[in-house]
This record gives C-alpha cells, sequence and structure tokens, in this order.
C-alpha cells in the first residue's frame, strides 16, 4: 500500500442528527467528507478528511461536459454489541478499479481506500443509527475536475467520499414488487459501459422508471439491447429466478454490472448446496416457466435493499404472478441470512465482514 497519510479538519458546527425514524435514503448527510487529489505529476495525493461541503469546481470541469466519473455504494453498520462492520469493502473498491479502467479514471489505491473510508466512518460514528435496519451508507466518487472542452480523459480528478445515515429499505419487512418488462429502451449493451458504475448508466435508465411508475410499477426488467429478448437487470439491481428447484441469474456479458451482493448470494447459495448458475436466460423461458408451474422465486439483490422480492411481472399483455405475490421462502433465508452476518447477529463463515476500530 502506498504510504499516503490523511489530514484531518475536524468540522467545528456540526449538525443536528435526525431521529431514526425521519431517516429517508440519501436525504442527510454526516459532519465530515474525505477528499483526494489526482494531477499527473504527483498522481493521487493530499488526502485529507475535511467538514462536509459543497466541492467548487470550473464550469469547464470535464465531469460536466462528457460524464467522465464512477461511484460506488456500500454501507456501514452498527452491531448490537455497538462494534461498526463494514461488507466486503473490498469487493466495492475492487469493482471502482474496473470501472475507473473502462471510463479512463487512474486506479486508486484499493487498500489505501478503505483505510480512508474506515477513518471516515470512525470519526463520524456518532452518525450510524442504531435502530432495526438502519445503517450508514457510504458513497465513494470520483469526479474529472480538468476544465478543459476537449474529448479526451481529463488530467485531473478528486476522490470523494460522503456518509448518509439510511432508514431500514423496508418499513414492514420485505414485500414483493411488481416489474414491468421494458421493451423499449436500453440500459445498455455490450462494448458500452453497463458493467461500469457511472452516471451515464443512471441516467439513461429514469425515463423507462419514469413510464412504469405510472402504471403502477416499481421498476423495470431490462432486456438485452441488441435482441430485447434476454434478462438482464431488474432496476439497478441484479436478478435471480428460482426455477424448479434451481437458481438461475443472468451472466456477465460485459453489459451487466457484478454487484457485490448479487456474489454474495452466489457464494451463499454454493455454501447451502442449493443448484445456482449463471447463464442467459430469456423472457420467453420465464413465461414458459409460469405457464408449467415451474416458476417458483424471483428478486433482485443489490446494497441498498439486499434482496427485494418480485410479486408480478408484466411482460406485454402478459402477466406473472410468483409465488402468489408472497415473499418466498428462498427470498427470506437470503436476506435474514445476508443482513444477519451485516448486523453481527449471525455467523460470518465466509470472512466477508470488516470491522472498524472504535
Amino acid at each position: 500500500m502506498s504510504e499516503y497519510t490523511i489530514t484531518v479538519i475536524k468540522n467545528e458546527n456540526p449538525k443536528s442528527k435526525p431521529a431514526s425514524d425521519e431517516l429517508k435514503f440519501g436525504k442527510y448527510f454526516t459532519d465530515h467528507m474525505f477528499i483526494q487529489d489526482y494531477n499527473m505529476e504527483k498522481g493521487w495525493h493530499n488526502a485529507r478528511i475535511i467538514p462536509y461541503q459543497p466541492v467548487a469546481l470550473d464550469p469547464a470541469a470535464m465531469i460536466f461536459h462528457y460524464g467522465q466519473t464512477v461511484f460506488e455504494g456500500l454501507k456501514a453498520y452498527r452491531t448490537k454489541d455497538n462494534e461498526i462492520q463494514l461488507f466486503r469493502p473490498n469487493k466495492n473498491m475492487e469493482r471502482l478499479n474496473r470501472s475507473n479502467d473502462r471510463i479512463c479514471i487512474p486506479p486508486i489505491d484499493e487498500e489505501f481506500a478503505i483505510k480512508a473510508i474506515k477513518h471516515l466512518v470512525k470519526i463520524d460514528s456518532d452518525w450510524i443509527p442504531a435502530a432495526e435496519g438502519t445503517s450508514l451508507y457510504i458513497r465513494p466518487f470520483i469526479i474529472a475536475t480538468e476544465p478543459y472542452l476537449g474529448v479526451n480523459p481529463s488530467a485531473t480528478y478528486q476522490f470523494i467520499v460522503i456518509l448518509s445515515p439510511v432508514g431500514a429499505y423496508y418499513e414492514s419487512g420485505i414485500n414483493p414488487v411488481k416489474i414491468a418488462v421494458e421493451n423499449n429502451y436500453v440500459r445498455a449493451v455490450k462494448g458500452g459501459t453497463g458493467e461500469a458504475k457511472t452516471a451515464g448508466n443512471y441516467a439513461s435508465s429514469l425515463k423507462a422508471q419514469e413510464v412504469v411508475a405510472k402504471e403502477g410499477y416499481a421498476q423495470v426488467l431490462w432486456l438485452d439491447g441488441l435482441e430485447k429478448k434476454y434478462i438482464e437487470e431488474v432496476g439497478s439491481m441484479n436478478v435471480f429466478f428460482k426455477i424448479d428447484g434451481k437458481v438461475i441469474t443472468p451472466q456477465l456479458n460485459g453489459s451487466i454490472l457484478e454487484g457485490v451482493t448479487r456474489n454474495s448470494v452466489i457464494e451463499m447459495l454454493k455454501h447451502w448446496d442449493i443448484p445456482v448458475v449463471e447463464r442467459k436466460i430469456s423472457m420467453q423461458e420465464i413465461y414458459n416457466a409460469y405457464e408449467s408451474g415451474k416458476l417458483e422465486e424471483a428478486f433482485g439483490s443489490g446494497t441498498a435493499a439486499v434482496i427485494s422480492p418480485i410479486g408480478e411481472l408484466a411482460w406485454g399483455e402478459k402477466k406473472i404472478y410468483i409465488n402468489n405475490g408472497e415473499t418466498g421462502e428462498l427470498s427470506h433465508k437470503l436476506y435474514d441470512t445476508l443482513t444477519g452476518i451485516q448486523y453481527g447477529k449471525v455467523e460470518d463463515p465466509f470472512g466477508w465482514i470488516v470491522k472498524v476500530s472504535n
């Protein structure tokens, strides 16, 4: 690991903290933030933790014009013993560097990034809520800062980490959602940026979400961009289907984001000796499984919700009802076990937890 040092400037005017029952996702932010600069002469340098504040950028900064940015999302959890822990932060930093490579951003030092996150979380540890299901969301991101209107990779960047206390994703337990299969818009194609966690992917998804929301659906199920036949993701989550006792998830193909929760689900299923396979799966195959009574469960996986059961799929004029619109046994077990590990309630046989020393 590079021998970076972190300068700390404490916030002398801390903000009042919201009550646990007031927490919404991404609405409140803690007292401090981490920043590190990059230029071609010094590389990554000037690592610092400072009071949370606006970022000053030149109007010509390349992030505004060409979208050269990547981000990550992970959480810090407070256990019943008042310990603070992270869930697989190494996987997030590995993915951040894969995204960096795709968007032509210089790689970060992954080990140091985790050290910086732990330091920041420790400083703002009193922001980590203790109520059931709450946590501290961690958002690392990198932006291109060079003031230049040429279409080239930026020569300067900032790596920033901000923190946000968040409430339980499900206020009344995990409940299945209604999903519309998207046949018009495309999230990503192989060779594009779908496998990178970059802002443009999310901007391009907003229109489809806006359309289906008006029809009463929680999210869209994305199909491949070439044939619009094979399933890729659900909203901003990876997706799984349990068919005739076997769990199937779309294989990584260059347009699907490799989710940390996705990877964890696959490892956990293998640990339980439940058959799981990564392969192409079409909507027609899902519909056929439904008609034959073999479609048992469907769920999305991601950092925010962990496991999000799907109770209904609308595919054109066809409707697919899954497990009578109820949360399936496997979905429940995965959710309870993953969150149990994250909050220190369940033994972690995989070595996924990283402690943040008090």
